[in-house]
């Protein structure tokens, strides 16, 4: 059987979601580090593994997989992880739950776009941080009314929003956003957190 290898980075938003999908899988894999703050992104041996240059890039089942978001779509697919519901509607309302944060807010706080439009230095780049991720995580706390948390964002096990709230909490913790007045999220939080597959895949457990 051909080995299953993540090409990842630690704190990169879109390898976190994978690396918990991974584990509720129970899919083993050898994660490849890939230092985006040494561009190695950039290099050509990535950028042949991935013509954008982004991270994670799954290689299992013989295939090569990008884009975090299809590659959760081919794992619940292929390992019946039931990250969505099967009725179209509450399918669709939880989708738009998780693309709130994955499609809405982190692709304005990804490391290259927060660069680009602060060079990088604080105090603009925290501050850029800020703005973006606490009205997104207000909207979803918000969304968050339309479903029982029992514990999890939409029902009794992990779903695609939590796979999605999880890393971008981290995100909003290194930044210093205040959301402790998100009380459905930070009851999700917990839940999370006692989570086995979830604690492994957090990047301080992962690498620095």
């Amino acid at each position: 059987m051909n080995e299953t290898l993540l090409y990842d980075y630690p704190r990169s938003s879109a390898s976190y979601r994978v690396r918990i999908a991974l584990n509720l899988a129970r899919i083993g894999y050898r994660a490849i580090r890939v230092d985006l703050l040494a561009k190695q992104h950039k290099s050509d041996e990535h950028l042949a593994r991935n013509p954008q240059g982004l991270v994670p890039v799954l290689q299992i089942d013989g295939h090569r997989l990008t884009q975090s978001l299809a590659i959760l779509d081919y794992l619940d697919q292929t390992r019946d992880l039931g990250l969505l519901p099967k009725e179209p509607a509450a399918r669709a309302k939880a989708q738009a739950l998780a693309y709130v944060l994955a499609v809405d807010v982190h692709p304005v706080c990804n490391l290259s776009v927060v660069t680009h439009a602060t060079g990088g230095q604080d105090p603009a780049r925290t501050d850029w941080m800020r703005h973006f991720i606490r009205p997104g995580l207000l909207a979803f706390e918000a969304l968050l009314g339309d479903f029982t948390q029992a514990p999890f964002t939409i029902g009794p096990r992990p779903s695609l929003p939590d796979l999605c709230l999880i890393p971008q909490l981290y995100n909003a913790d290194r930044w210093g956003v205040d959301y402790a007045d998100c009380v459905r999220i930070c009851a999700v939080k917990a839940a999370c957190a006692a989570h086995p597959a979830f604690a492994a895949a957090a990047p301080d457990a992962v690498g620095p």
